[in-house]
């Protein structure tokens, strides 16, 4: 079966109708619903006007972020942008992760973004909501595009991903950190390759993850890891070898962030869970309830990527302990005084 991390049609929040496959007629040839339940990757041409936009939420780091795809291969089964794909007319389940949107103007509009001259220099994030690595920039290396604009104009970037492809473009980073243009952050959920071809079935091995972080820093890109999330009753258990193993690999700095499951992040999820791993499942279920306060995701800023209470307490304790045993305390600081505006895409120049 192909490898999805939602197997799984809930209804869009935005429509009165909701479709559902009834495989009753199938209940004895496995095989059949297995191959319903198994999609094709598809790509839909975005044709979006922009690329950039900003964010005031105070529980965010940056104020501005370009994501080249929507929807993510990767098809993480926690996926909080799930719910974003329903603005398309789409679902979060298995349509999020096989139905992605490409917005193949992207190297464009981001030099357009950085030639308005209301643009004041300060880092953008790539992406914020779903991965710019993700298996679709293998074929259409928008990510690398809208870099080599980046590069150009001296416009300090942020990266976030889980996907070692990043490293392709070790070349392009490297000049921009001497440069102290260019953070690079990657999600490391687990070191447990069976649970990660489960849980994140469409990103890279853990092997692949910290392979990519040791090129990166050999090369003097700064990279931080971002255990996320963590999953309490699961994955918790791995944050001390977690952090040895990137810190190992070269790793600068760490983060974290509790599962969120918000919206129609929380049938996809449960349904994973309850799938794969039916033995943890309680045990999941109600240390999410003690870290959001009896529910099972708290929405409040301040709250909502950390939790309160015993359980996460103990999470952020541990977390703190071996983050300052492995060093893994800050990054430099991005330069944005050697920005310049790119040439126009028409290739005109600016006389001022």
């Amino acid at each position: 079966m192909k490898r999805h991390g939602s197997r799984i049609d809930p209804p869009n929040r935005f429509e009165a109708v909701h479709r559902e496959e009834d495989y009753a007629d199938f209940e004895h040839d496995p095989e059949e619903v297995a191959g319903r339940q198994a999609r094709e990757i598809e790509y839909l041409i975005d044709d979006t006007q922009s690329l950039v936009t900003s964010n005031d939420s105070p529980d965010v780091a940056f104020n501005y972020s370009a994501n080249p795809y929507r929807g993510c291969a990767h098809g993480c089964s926690y996926c909080y942008a799930r719910p974003s794909h329903e603005y398309l007319g789409m679902n979060a389940g298995l349509d999020f992760e096989t139905r992605i949107m490409v917005k193949t103007k992207a190297p464009t509009l981001f030099r357009e973004f950085l030639c308005k001259k209301s643009w004041r220099c300060e880092q953008i994030v790539f992406s914020g909501v779903t991965d710019c690595y993700q298996p679709a920039e293998r074929k259409f290396r928008l990510t690398r595009g809208c870099l080599e604009v980046a590069s150009e104009a001296n416009q300090p970037i942020g990266i976030i991903t889980k996907n070692a492809l990043v490293a392709r473009d070790v070349d392009l980073l490297a000049s921009m950190a001497e440069r102290s243009l260019v953070h690079v952050n990657v999600s490391v959920t687990t070191l447990d390759p069976a649970l990660a071809a489960s849980m994140e079935p469409r990103t890279s091995v853990p092997t692949a993850k910290l392979r990519a972080i040791r090129t990166l820093s050999e090369a003097g890109v700064p990279v931080r890891v971002m255990v996320a999330p963590i999953v309490p009753g699961l994955t918790d258990s791995e944050i001390p070898k977690i952090l040895a193993a990137v810190s190992d690999a070269g790793a600068k700095c760490a983060g974290y962030v509790m599962l969120r499951l918000p919206l129609t992040v929380e049938p996809v999820f449960f349904e994973w869970l309850r799938r794969e791993r039916p033995l943890e499942a309680e045990k999941v279920e109600n240390n999410l309830r003690s870290a959001g306060g009896g529910k099972l995701y708290d929405a409040r800023w301040g709250k909502r990527q950390v939790g309160e209470g015993p359980v996460a307490d103990r999470i952020r304790q541990v977390f703190d302990l071996f983050k300052r045993q492995h060093g893994l305390t800050g990054l430099p600081p991005l330069d944005c005084s050697q920005f310049r505006p790119p040439r126009s895409a028409s290739g005109q120049g600016t006389l001022f």
